[in-house]
């Protein structure tokens, strides 16, 4: 075999290993958002901050999509008894990213999923009016085989963890 025709081959290889990583069919297990999340979605979850903070909660949503934005209302219910609504806008902006907006975060979250997995973060004031207790979620969302979405994040401020959360929803 000559080196010309080992180099060649090798560049076939190559070539062939790159197509098929840049066209890649979606899998049954992969995560799109406005899929998932169309529709009524139940969630369960507990955040925890290194100062003993623990709240547990559950979440109905409720998301709409419109070809191009989904629009994700989640109703938290604390375990103490207290209310809360937040909404979600995503808006996709390639079939792998999306940029989300909700009224306690600031600026954007950009969204970049790869196969079952979510990951973005955002900077969110805790206190609310306040806006004082300014902290970064880091979160990691993963589409399990059997439907369930786990989303685990840690909380940073001034870039030390201080918190964790958990949420698990289902359809």
């Amino acid at each position: 075999m000559t080196k010309e025709k080992t180099l060649r081959q090798c560049l076939t290889i190559a070539i062939a290993f790159i197509a098929s990583s840049l066209f890649t069919t979606a899998s049954a297990n992969d995560l799109v958002l406005e899929k998932y999340f169309i529709g009524h979605t139940r969630a369960e979850g507990q955040f925890s901050a290194i100062n003993g903070v623990k709240k547990s909660f559950k979440v109905r949503l409720t998301g709409r999509w419109n070809g191009k934005r989904l629009l994700l209302r989640e109703d938290f219910t604390y375990a103490d008894g207290q209310k809360d609504r937040k909404t979600w806008q995503f808006v996709k902006t390639s079939p792998t990213t999306y940029l989300g907006t909700r009224e306690d975060v600031v600026g954007r979250a950009f969204v970049r999923v790869n196969g079952d997995t979510a990951r973005f973060s955002y900077d969110v004031y805790l206190d609310g009016n306040t806006r004082k207790n300014r902290v970064r979620f880091h979160d990691r969302m993963t589409l399990q085989s059997n439907g369930l979405l786990i989303n685990d994040a840690w909380v940073s401020k001034y870039g030390f963890p201080v918190a964790r959360t958990h949420v698990e929803f289902r359809k």
